[in-house]
């Protein structure tokens, strides 16, 4: 099974500390390392984005920043055994953040990918 788990936080005024970077870093290698990891990225500010939004038929785009006040600002794509597996992956990873950037608050929403054990056969 995947499932995409994105980080949403405020967008920080000064850069993550060394140590939680190293953190990081750690994390994805052994994530990838059991065979998890699939893919994953920091993401730029929404003020470098765009929403595309489709409303009473018609198509409008709107520039950004967002007006929301925390931001999706990471990715990771994972394949694992099930939900619970992910989760553990989604709570390491906010855990070094708790440990090593004190005072730095965000969630991890963990998301199931449609994979083709989710469509019967036709």
């Amino acid at each position: 099974m995947r499932y995409l788990t994105l980080l949403r936080a405020a967008q920080p005024a000064s850069p993550p500390p060394p140590e939680l970077m190293e953190a990081i870093m750690k994390l994805g290698e052994d994530a990838t390392a059991a065979g998890a990891l699939l893919d994953q990225s920091g993401l730029a500010p929404s003020a470098a984005g765009a929403q595309v939004k489709l409303s009473g038929g018609e198509l409008s785009v709107t520039d950004g920043p967002f007006a929301e006040s925390k931001e999706i600002i990471s990715y990771a794509l994972y394949e694992v055994r099930d939900k619970a597996e992910a989760v553990e992956w989604a709570s390491r990873f906010v855990k070094a953040h708790r440990d090593l950037w004190p005072g730095w608050e965000g969630e991890v929403d963990v998301l199931k990918t449609f994979g083709p054990e989710d469509f019967p056969p036709q």
